[in-house]
């Protein structure tokens, strides 16, 4: 694997869980708290995470993010401290492929290896990455940068922040991308679920309705844009370019087959259309031409086949065929 490794974050590579660690920074910051950042670098067999996974760790053993299923953590956390006290960086190194795995005390048996890089992120470093990413998160645009993993001689120290990443060896360049952005067209009683789950994973969600009692941000979680509009004011009042999935689901025939003429002159590859096939033959069949602008991108009905019945459920099985998509996944059975 090559010194130089750009992790992305947007449903197909790596995952940070951004709305439960920047929370966790803003407060550590807030009260002037260090914290150690703990980035995996590179990884052998079966992992819990991958490269560029990377969590964040207080000096009283708190942390957000995982690296494992709660198997390192404890241990990571005497290497985190021994990082924030004195401000220089640690590579760590995990192996459960041997009799290591249990030399450790820690008996994961999950036959992997990880390097995982610690650093401090304080004041004494500008806040570095963090301040960065959390900027750019709230500006909803992209962030970049570049931890140095191997020194020099009159170089960058081990664990120093390069923004913006240079190429070349040495040097692990760490790509963050905006939370995937869902766009529900139909605010009814059966989005809520689906708005719940969607802000739970993280996601930005956008709910459009033209009926004003639908179209009521206090009905829906915290985060959630709430646009009151019709159809052919959708192109003008919410940017599609920045959409990475839809879900036409306003239970009104008008109005779906309106969004989905919308939707079929964008690039949106996810569009879902929740009812029955029947359904969809006749909306379809009424779009006329703008139907064959949808083929390969229109999933109807809309979700997996989890046996869903109830609003939550099929909730359910839409954000995993949303999460399927987005990781370019089926979605079938693991153990398939």
């Amino acid at each position: 694997m090559p010194w130089c490794h750009r992790a992305q974050y947007n449903g197909r590579f790596v995952e940070h869980e951004l709305h439960r660690l920047l929370p966790f920074f803003a407060d550590s910051r807030a009260a002037a708290q260090p914290l150690a950042l703990a980035l995996v670098l590179r990884t052998a067999g079966s992992t819990y995470r991958k490269p560029g996974a990377w969590m964040l760790i207080a000096r009283d053993g708190r942390y957000a993010g995982l690296l494992s299923g709660g198997c390192l953590e404890g241990d990571l956390h005497v290497h985190a401290a021994r990082v924030i006290d004195s401000g220089v960086a640690e590579t760590v190194r995990y192996d459960s492929r041997g009799p290591d795995d249990e030399l450790w005390g820690l008996g994961s048996g999950c036959e992997g290896a990880m390097d995982i890089l610690v650093v401090r992120v304080s004041a004494a470093e500008d806040w570095q990455p963090l301040d960065a990413v959390a900027r750019a998160q709230a500006q909803g645009v992209a962030c970049e940068f570049g931890v140095v993993t191997a020194t020099a001689p009159g170089g960058p120290a081990l664990g120093a922040i390069v923004m913006p990443p240079a190429g070349g060896s040495g040097v692990f360049a760490v790509r963050i991308d905006p939370p995937p952005h869902v766009l529900l067209l139909g605010g009814g009683p059966d989005a809520l679920p689906i708005a719940e789950l969607a802000r739970f994973l993280g996601w930005r969600l956008t709910v459009v309705d033209h009926r004003p009692a639908y179209a009521q941000a206090a009905r829906f979680v915290a985060g959630t844009r709430v646009i009151a509009a019709r159809a052919e004011q959708l192109a003008t009042l919410c940017d599609l370019a920045d959409i990475d999935a839809a879900v036409v689901m306003s239970h009104h025939l008008d109005s779906d087959r309106s969004y989905l003429g919308v939707l079929a002159a964008t690039t949106i590859d996810y569009v879902g259309l929740l009812g029955p096939p029947p359904r969809r033959a006749r909306l379809l069949g009424e779009l006329g031409a703008g139907a064959a602008a949808l083929q390969g991108r229109l999933r109807a009905p809309v979700g997996l086949d989890l046996g869903a019945h109830s609003p939550t459920t099929i909730a359910l099985a839409i954000v995993a065929e949303i999460q399927a998509h987005l990781a370019g996944t089926t979605g079938g059975a693991l153990s398939h």
